[in-house]
């Protein structure tokens, strides 16, 4: 029941047009933010690796 209410208020503020692009662009600030958490675990790894 929570997820219908939120569904539907996500549709009332946003509006049926703007939803794509607001997916695409969390999905692009998702795979940034995982791209930056690898690069950081590389370094990590290469550190201890000395």
């Amino acid at each position: 029941m929570k997820y219908i209410l939120l569904a539907v208020l996500i549709l009332l503020l946003f509006g049926t047009k703007k939803l794509p692009e607001l997916g695409r662009s969390f999905g692009e600030s998702l795979r940034e933010f995982k791209d930056a958490t690898k690069g950081l675990a590389d370094e990590d790894e290469t550190k201890t690796d000395r």
